[in-house]
């Protein structure tokens, strides 16, 4: 009840966190189990309960040993993984000793993988284990995929370029096998390396032309990220917003920015789109590649898309940061968010909640 009253609404609530806190009872694993599970689903409002999160995973290897993931009392298995789980979403490396050992001993390995990424400060020892499980994938068992692509993720969230050797292989065997979305996924991690992945361009160039869109897309953006070539690779961004990939493409339009006029033409007709999150990215587009001369007009669309529908409320912020004193007119709707009770954001969910009344605070306090 205390996690679904945290979750739907808005406030401090530290004094309520210390208190499923307190619910972390080494001889009381049924109890522990669900606070541990609740307090990792409550990040980032949880942090009040690190050190409790923390004492209760030492403890537990205290009294059950190095091997306690594993161990056979199942509740007293579940409690020690939620809790660890609980404890690497908020990033404390206290977390990673029993997510090492359950990436090498293999026992519920992929609820370790689930939370590695939020690790970025122990990416030397995570990158090379999940690298090495990512290899070992069989691309041709469809049943793997999620796997794969859990594995992709937490990979694209450490950060580590040296995990881009084997996401191109990635590629490669999923392209093989035709697992379109995994494709996709690592080619979008491969992307977030840069210039550091550009070895990898003769795996991506020939998927510019793939017949899934999905696919297309993500390479095109690769390509951009990877070699910097906005003449290649804007005249396939403009041709692509013709297809149900147009977000992706406008959102990489934007990054490239004033380097991208030939797609100005397409983005204006695109305020008019019927669907909200297509207006939202062909606003925040065209204001990344034209700025001021825009302004009126994306501020109006972004603000009408808002109230359409909130769950864009965290684009629309992103961007009315981006615009500074020409995001002005906006003003009113992100101080009035700011008075709101109930979570909103995207999924409504309390991490881009939490994002959201961040954003609303930094624009109003800069405006």
């Amino acid at each position: 009840m205390a996690r679904e009253l945290i979750g739907q609404w808005r406030g401090d609530h530290s004094g309520l966190v210390l208190l499923i806190a307190g619910c972390l009872d080494t001889g009381d694993p049924y109890t522990s189990a669900a606070a541990a599970e609740a307090l990792g689903a409550l990040v980032p409002v949880s942090e009040p309960a690190r050190e409790a999160l923390a004492g209760y995973v030492e403890a537990a290897r205290a009294e059950h040993g190095p091997g306690v993931w594993a161990a056979r009392e199942r509740l007293v298995r579940r409690a020690h993984q939620e809790a660890v789980r609980a404890l690497a979403c908020l990033g404390d490396l206290r977390a990673l000793p029993c997510v090492l050992a359950a990436l090498d001993e293999g026992t519920d390995a992929w609820r370790a993988v689930q939370v590695a990424g939020h690790l970025g400060g122990a990416a030397g020892d995570l990158t090379p284990r999940l690298s090495k499980l990512l290899a070992e994938v069989d691309f041709s068992d469809a049943s793997q995929s999620m796997s794969a692509n859990a594995l992709v993720s937490a990979l694209r969230e450490l950060g580590d370029p040296g995990s881009a050797p084997v996401l191109a292989s990635a590629v490669s065997a999923a392209v093989r096998e035709e697992q379109w979305h995994t494709t996709a996924s690592a080619l979008k991690a491969l992307a977030s390396f840069g210039p550091e992945a550009a070895f990898a361009l003769e795996v991506v160039r020939p998927l510019a032309d793939a017949q899934d869109v999905t696919v297309r897309a993500a390479a095109t953006a690769a390509l951009w990220e990877l070699q910097g070539d906005a003449a290649g690779v804007v005249p396939r961004l403009v041709e692509l917003l013709d297809t149900h990939a147009d977000d992706e493409a406008a959102a990489v339009l934007g990054r490239i920015g004033s380097a991208a006029p030939p797609a100005l033409p397409r983005l204006r007709k695109m305020l008019t789109a019927g669907y909200e999150w297509t207006r939202v990215y062909a606003a925040a587009a065209l204001w990344d590649i034209s700025g001021d001369a825009e302004a009126p007009a994306v501020v109006e669309t972004l603000l009408a898309a808002w109230a359409e529908n909130d769950s864009t409320s965290n684009h629309v912020l992103a961007c009315l940061s981006r615009m500074g004193p020409a995001a002005r007119p906006a003003l009113p709707r992100v101080r009035e968010e700011l008075t709101l009770l109930r979570r909103s954001g995207r999924f409504r969910d309390i991490p881009h909640d939490e994002d959201l009344l961040a954003a609303c605070r930094s624009v109003t306090s800069r405006l």
